[in-house]
């Protein structure tokens, strides 16, 4: 048996999406191309005071704290740190770092348990 054709009109729309498309098409003369935004910028132009307070949205979004523990960063290098010194409680990434810490002066070492949050009066 033969099997019949059909013959059929197609309808192509006048910009396939999988083309580039043009800068001048996509943003036409005197309109401002499309960059990232900034969370305040997104905040401004939306209208958060007309939602309801149980709908979330960027202004009223809250997470639960993290079950994780917190990464254990060096003090000096920033790089992860197994490893602290009992004597100025600052933490070190490895023996280098180690010598470094023991002979700053205890203002230094203050400072940087103060950038830590974690300031304590050394004897």
């Amino acid at each position: 048996m033969e099997r019949e054709v059909i013959q059929a009109e197609l309808v192509l729309p006048n910009k396939l999406s999988f083309k580039r498309v043009q800068m001048n098409e996509k943003y036409p003369k005197g309109q401002p191309r499309g960059r990232w935004k900034h969370l305040k910028q997104i905040i401004q132009a939306e209208n958060y005071h007309n939602y309801p307070p149980d709908e979330p949205n960027y202004v009223n979004i809250e997470s639960p704290p993290s079950m994780h523990p917190c990464k254990r960063i060096c003090d000096i290098t920033g790089y992860e740190a197994p490893y602290y010194d009992p004597r100025t409680n600052l933490r070190y990434a490895n023996a280098e770092i180690f010598k470094q810490i023991r002979s700053l002066p205890n203002e230094y070492v203050q400072r940087y348990l103060a950038l830590r949050n974690a300031a304590v009066v050394l004897k």
